[in-house]
Formats: C-alpha cells, sequence, structure tokens
C-alpha cells in the first residue's frame, strides 16, 4: 500500500495574514512610502550698525525669549493673502522660530555696539540690571490687496528695571517692508530689512532709556565690609 504524506492545513487567520502580506509587496512603492518634499531653509539677518548718538553703559541687560502667538513661534513663514486670512508658504520654513531669529538678532546687536557692560540670554549667568521683554505682535508676509507682499514685523519692547521692578519704558516698533516679488527668497529678503531697522531702533532706545533711568535713580552705595570703628 503507497503512503501518502499528510497535508498541513493552513488556520484562516493564518492564511489572511499571508494574503494580505503577499497583496501589499505587489503594489507599488510609492503606494507604500510617500515621498517627503524638500524643504528651503531661510534665516533673515538684521544688519546693524552702532549709532554715534548711542550712550555707553556700564549696567549689564537680560534678554528673555520673546513671546509670540502659538503660530509665529513655530518654523512657518506665515503670510496673509487677504484680509483675515493667514496662511503659511508651502516647501520653505524658517531656520528658527521667529522668537529665536528676533533674540538672535537682539543679542547680536547689543554685543556688536561695544555700548553695554554686558548683556545676555535669562538662564545664562548674567545678573542683569535691566530686563528687555518683547513680544511679536506680527511677523508675517501680508498681501495688504497688493499683487505683491511686504514683510510686516511689529514687537512690543519693555524695558524693566530689576532693582526696583519698574517698568522704565515701552514702545512699539514696527516695519512694513515691500518684497521685491512674489518669490519665497525675496519675501525673506524684505523681513531681512525689516528686522534690520527694528533691532536698529530697539538697541539705540534700551540703551538711552536704561541709562535715562539709571541716572535718575542710581543704586545705593553699598556700606564698606570693614567700616572703621569709632
Amino acid at each position: 500500500m503507497s503512503r501518502t504524506t499528510p497535508v498541513r492545513s493552513i488556520a484562516a487567520p493564518a492564511l489572511s495574514m499571508l494574503l494580505l502580506a503577499l497583496s501589499m509587496l505587489s503594489l507599488p512603492a510609492c503606494s507604500i512610502v510617500p515621498k517627503k518634499e524638500p524643504l528651503s531653509l531661510y534665516a533673515p539677518q538684521a544688519q546693524v550698525q552702532p549709532d554715534p548718538s548711542w550712550p555707553t553703559v556700564q549696567w549689564q541687560l537680560q534678554l528673555p525669549r520673546p513671546h509670540a502667538s502659538e503660530l509665529l513661534d513655530s518654523p512657518r513663514i506665515v503670510v496673509r493673502p487677504s484680509e483675515g486670512e493667514l496662511q503659511v508658504y508651502h516647501g520653505a520654513v524658517w531656520a528658527e522660530p521667529a522668537p529665536d531669529l528676533v533674540q538672535d538678532a537682539v543679542l547680536a546687536a547689543f554685543e556688536d555696539s561695544g555700548r553695554i557692560g554686558g548683556v545676555g540670554r535669562r538662564g545664562t549667568g548674567i545678573a542683569g540690571d535691566y530686563e528687555l521683554l518683547l513680544d511679536i505682535r506680527r511677523f508675517e508676509s501680508d498681501y495688504a490687496g497688493g499683487a505683491t507682499p511686504q514683510a510686516d514685523v511689529e514687537i512690543v519692547a519693555k524695558l524693566v528695571a530689576n532693582r526696583t521692578n519698574v517698568v522704565v519704558a515701552t514702545r512699539t516698533l514696527r516695519q512694513r517692508v515691500p518684497a521685491s516679488g512674489t518669490a519665497v527668497g525675496e519675501v525673506t529678503r524684505a523681513f531681512g530689512t525689516a528686522m534690520t531697522n527694528i533691532v536698529q531702533e530697539l538697541v539705540g532706545w534700551t540703551l538711552v532709556e536704561g541709562e535715562r533711568y539709571e541716572k535718575a535713580n542710581p543704586p545705593p552705595v553699598p556700606a564698606r565690609a570693614n567700616a572703621t570703628k569709632r
């Protein structure tokens, strides 16, 4: 009598899994792994030149990270195609979120000015006599009804004296610089000009207002540690 080899049956769930795996292998690769869109990074630069009228000060300044809305506190480049409508450019992002771009530009401008005793980010160990608080209200490309956009940057600055916890001065700075075209590169160059103008004004204003308050409210003279006994 001839002997036959028994055939092993495949359970229904295992068979279903096998058929699903074979069907996925037969699909084109592009339908399984989506293609990544290339991203272009942009970093507008502020080119600030020290003004001869700026005072040279001996006090130190802390620069906390600027505040911004959730939309602006991201690498996305915001565009306003029409009033009440906000979008973002596709395939293009800032190298850093707007608050970091602004903080880096302001910090570099103070350091390069040579007019201040010390300046640094909050948390870096610098005991600042003053703090410069910045609130970014606008950092967007705005068409404003035109054929080409303009870089619209608005920042509210508050200078605070840490010794007295007093707001020394407040200022709103805004720049609207037309772009030379609609391409993202042309728009970001307009942002560079807007940032240059704002940071230039901001640094000079901070030095003048801080020094004015410092002269009107000099710090108390510390008592001598080894005072002579009578």
